[in-house]
C-alpha cells in the first residue's frame, strides 16, 4: 500500500494555533479504495423486515409504549427522540385499555403527529389482548422482546434497574430504534393448533413423570416385575393390565393373587386388556408376571405403601394417556382443516402428530420471510464466533421456541431411519474427515433442515418427491 506525505503551505493552513505561530501540517492520503460488493440475500432480508418495520413506525407517528401488568398499567407518549410527550398510570385489566389508546392518539394529534404506533413488551397473553384493541382501532402495534428490554435497562444507566414507569420508556426507545417486531397475527385455525400442541407438550410431560415413578418405585419395592415385562414395558398393554390387576386386588402383597391360580389371573388380565389399548394377550407376559408374584425382593417394609401409590399412579397415567390421543387427535384434524396433512406428510418418516407439534409451534410458515428464519426461531441456527483471521468454535444459539426445537428434535428420531435424504445427511455429519459431529450435534443439524423443508414445502405447497432435486431438500440442506 503506497502512502503519499504531502506538506502544506502556510497559507492553506485552516486552523490558526493558539500561540499566534501557524506551524506546517503533515497531510497522509492512503490510495486505498473499497471495492464494492453486492448485497448478500441477509443483507436483502434484513433491509425488507426494516422497511416493514417502519411502515409500523413511521416518523409521523408517536409511539405509546405500554409496560403492562395485572391492574396497574404505566405507558407513555413519545416522540422518536424519547421525549415524553404525556404520561399515564392506568388502574385497569387489560381489557380495560380502550380509553387510554383513544386519549394517546388525541393527545398525539394535538401534539402534530398524525397517529401512534402501540408498543409493548410480550408479557404473558395480556399482549394479545393490547393487539385486539389496537387492530380495532386501525393502530398498528410492535413487541419488544424482554431480552432486549434487559439489555436495555443496562444500556440506560449501567445498573439493571427496574421500574415500570422507566420500562415504559424504554419500550418505547427501543420501538423509535426499530429494535422490535411484528407480533404474530392467528387466525381460528392456526390458534387451536397452537393451544393444542402446548397442551399436547405438557401431557407428554406428565406421562414422563408418572413412567419413571412407577419404574423408580417398583425397583425399589417388587423389582421383580420390571423384569417381567418387556424391553419397553409400558408399550404392553398385556404388561400393564397384569400390573392394574395385581395392584388393584392385592392390598400391597402380590403374592395372595396365587391363591386363584394361572387362569383366574389371566382372565382378570384379559378383561383389564382393553383399558390400556391392547387387543391381543401375551401368554408369556402374563406366566412372568405370575412367576414374580411371590418374589421377595425389594424393601419388603415399605411395599405395601408404594405399592399402593404406584396403582393411584398407573391410574393418573392411564388418564393422561387417553387425554393426549385425544388431543393428538385434534391436532391431526385441525391440520387436516389447514389442508396441510398431506403436504408435510410426504417427507418420508414423518408423522402427521409430529407435523402438526412443529407447526403448532411454527404458526403458519408464510410469516417467515426465509427458511433460515423459522431454524432461528427454533434456536437451531449457528452462532458463528469469528474476528479477522480469528475463528471460533460454532455452536447453536439455542435463543427461541424451546417447544419448537424439542418438537424438531423428536421427529428426527422417527424420520432418521425412514428417510433417505436425512440418514445419508446423518452419515456424512458423522464421519467426515474435517470437523465430523457428534450424534447429538447432526441431530441437531438435522432437526434444522426438517424446519427448512417444512417451510418451503407448505409456503411453496408442493410436495417432498417434487422439490427433491432443488437446493433446498438436497440431502447437504
Amino acid at each position: 500500500m503506497a502512502v503519499v506525505v504531502a506538506e502544506m503551505p502556510e497559507k492553506d493552513v485552516l486552523l490558526e494555533q493558539d500561540s499566534g505561530v501557524v506551524s506546517h501540517c503533515l497531510v497522509i492520503e492512503e490510495d486505498v479504495v473499497g471495492q464494492g460488493t453486492r448485497l448478500s440475500a441477509a443483507d436483502r432480508r434484513r433491509n425488507a423486515r426494516l422497511e416493514r418495520l417502519r411502515e409500523l413506525v413511521p416518523v409521523e407517528n408517536a409511539i405509546l409504549g405500554i409496560d403492562l401488568a395485572d391492574v396497574k398499567q404505566h405507558a407513555v407518549l413519545c416522540d422518536h427522540d424519547s421525549r415524553v410527550v404525556k404520561r399515564w398510570k392506568v388502574t385497569a385489566k387489560a381489557w380495560q385499555l380502550e380509553a387510554l389508546l383513544d386519549r394517546s392518539v388525541e393527545q398525539a394529534q394535538r401534539a402534530g403527529f398524525a397517529s401512534v404506533t402501540v408498543a409493548c413488551e410480550p408479557t404473558g397473553h395480556r399482549w394479545q389482548i393490547v393487539q385486539q384493541l389496537a387492530a380495532e382501532r386501525g393502530l398498528p402495534m410492535v413487541c419488544v422482546q424482554p431480552l432486549m428490554m434487559r439489555r436495555a435497562r443496562e444500556q440506560e444507566d449501567y445498573t439493571t434497574e427496574k421500574t415500570d414507569a422507566k420500562d415504559s420508556v424504554l419500550i418505547a426507545r427501543q420501538t423509535a430504534r426499530l429494535h422490535c417486531y411484528v407480533p404474530e397475527q392467528v387466525d381460528e385455525l392456526w390458534g387451536q393448533l397452537r393451544h393444542a400442541g402446548i397442551r399436547r407438550a405438557q401431557l407428554v410431560v406428565e406421562a414422563t413423570r408418572q413412567r419413571q415413578q412407577i419404574r423408580d418405585l417398583l425397583e425399589c419395592v417388587w423389582p421383580a416385575v420390571l423384569g417381567a415385562a418387556p424391553k419397553c414395558l409400558f408399550d404392553s398393554a398385556t404388561w400393564l393390565a397384569c400390573l392394574h390387576v395385581v395392584l388393584s386386588r392385592c392390598d400391597g402383597r402380590p403374592e395372595r393373587l396365587r391363591r386363584a391360580g394361572l387362569e383366574a389371573f389371566a382372565a382378570a388380565v384379559r378383561g383389564e386388556l382393553a383399558r390400556f389399548g391392547g387387543l391381543r394377550l401375551q401368554r408369556y407376559t402374563i406366566r412372568a408376571v405370575w412367576a414374580a408374584l411371590t418374589d421377595p425382593a425389594g424393601v419388603r417394609t415399605r411395599r405395601a405403601g408404594a405399592l399402593h401409590r404406584v396403582g393411584w399412579i398407573l391410574d393418573d397415567f392411564v388418564a393422561t394417556r387417553r387425554a393426549l390421543d385425544e388431543v393428538e387427535t385434534r391436532m391431526v384434524d385441525t391440520l387436516n382443516q389447514l389442508g396441510l396433512t398431506d403436504l408435510v406428510c410426504s417427507i418420508p418418516g414423518l408423522k402427521p402428530v409430529g407435523a402438526a407439534a412443529i407447526l403448532a409451534e411454527t404458526g403458519d410458515p408464510s410469516r417467515f420471510s426465509h427458511a433460515r428464519a423459522v431454524v432461528k426461531h427454533a434456536g437451531l441456527a449457528p452462532r458463528a464466533h469469528e474476528s479477522g483471521e480469528y475463528r471460533g468454535t460454532t455452536r447453536l444459539t439455542g435463543r427461541g421456541r424451546p417447544r419448537l426445537r424439542l418438537a424438531a428434535w423428536r421427529a428426527v428420531f422417527g424420520a432418521l431411519h425412514h428417510n433417505p435424504a436425512l440418514h445419508q445427511r446423518y452419515q456424512h455429519l458423522t464421519t467426515r474427515t474435517h470437523n465430523p459431529l457428534s450424534d447429538g450435534q447432526a441431530r441437531a443439524s438435522l432437526a434444522a433442515t426438517l424446519l427448512r423443508w417444512i417451510h418451503v414445502i407448505v409456503t411453496q405447497r408442493l410436495p417432498f418427491h417434487a422439490l427433491t432435486t432443488t437446493r433446498h431438500l438436497t440431502p447437504a440442506a
